[in-house]
């Protein structure tokens, strides 16, 4: 797992908040008036805010689409969003552990502090898969809480988005109504949406894929999908060379046609591996919304996620 590097930890330590910032608010204090100041961690995560918050909520995502969110570049800037912030929603599931705390003990902000009204962890609630029996470091970065990257299951979504009107109502009462209205907006458009996106796929229930790293776990759960292996050989290790080999063998054996990678993993490795196995491709498969273009919001990215993977597996190379 990667560490708070310490440069960022000095930089933490000696900034001070400007002047023109709010006072620190006494713990669960009402925010101020005016707009909930959302600051959600990764893009998907502010989609969903704006979804439900709509005209009522100013949201800033910390992290930019293209990045790991287990190992954001934490910026002095984002102390300072942090401490003006009403609102943060965070995954959970140990997902930003390697980054968000210290610039949260930075921001000195009680309105998100823990068991305040305006820390939303998105994560609660959602039954995570591959919660280890035992916590092994020598097994890589693993997470005693489970996997972290839930928010591929649109089931899963409905849950934080419920979370996410909650916190909000607390907050602002006198938009409650409308927090109401845009869940059960969403919600409808959701379970539309993800009746769709089954019917495209399956037809490819049963279908074996391989991906980079252990992200698209709950994705193929929801859909059918085998993952039978990862390019990494343990979560958060490279890819080595031996265990390419194996890979590789085992996509010939079991006829595997895709490989998915995410923006900060190595296609060129992917494409390598693809091309020793035989029949297979390599999807871009961005788990954030605005890699791809037309992916603006959480629904986009799922059209595309879908759109990409059946043709994918319905295509030749």
């Amino acid at each position: 797992m990667k560490t708070f590097p310490l440069f960022q930890l000095a930089i933490a330590a000696a900034i001070t908040v400007p002047a023109a910032s709010p006072p620190y608010a006494p713990p669960h204090a009402p925010p101020p008036a005016g707009k909930l100041q959302v600051v959600a961690t990764t893009p998907d995560l502010a989609s969903l805010a704006r979804e439900i918050g709509g005209d009522a909520v100013d949201v800033k995502a910390l992290a930019k689409p293209t990045e790991d969110a287990h190992f954001v570049d934490a910026k002095p800037s984002h102390i300072v969003t942090l401490n003006r912030a009403d609102v943060l929603i965070e995954g959970g599931a140990e997902l930003e552990i390697g980054w968000l705390p210290p610039l949260l003990e930075s921001a000195r902000n009680d309105r998100i502090a823990s068991g305040a009204p305006g820390l939303i962890i998105a994560s609660q609630g959602v039954h995570l898969l591959e919660i280890p029996a035992t916590f092994d470091r020598a097994k890589g970065d693993v997470h005693a809480l489970g996997n972290p990257h839930f928010m591929l299951d649109p089931v899963n979504v409905k849950v934080v988005v419920a979370q996410i009107a909650e916190h909000f109502s607390q907050l602002d009462p006198k938009s409650a109504p409308v927090f109401a209205a845009n869940l059960k907006r969403f919600l409808s458009t959701l379970d539309a949406k993800l009746a769709e996106w089954q019917k495209a796929l399956a037809p490819f229930r049963g279908a074996k894929i391989v991906t980079y790293h252990k992200d698209f776990v709950y994705l193929a759960a929801r859909f059918g999908l085998d993952v039978i292996e990862n390019l990494e050989p343990k979560p958060g290790i490279a890819p080595s060379p031996a265990h390419l080999a194996k890979v590789i063998e085992l996509m010939r054996a079991n006829k595997v046609r895709v490989i998915l990678v995410q923006p900060y993993q190595s296609r060129r490795t992917a494409e390598n591996v693809a091309r020793q196995a035989g029949d297979a491709t390599v999807l871009d498969m961005p788990q954030q919304p605005g890699v791809a273009k037309g992916t603006d919001t959480y629904i986009d990215l799922m059209d595309y996620i879908v759109r990409t993977l059946a043709a994918g597996l319905g295509g030749a190379k």
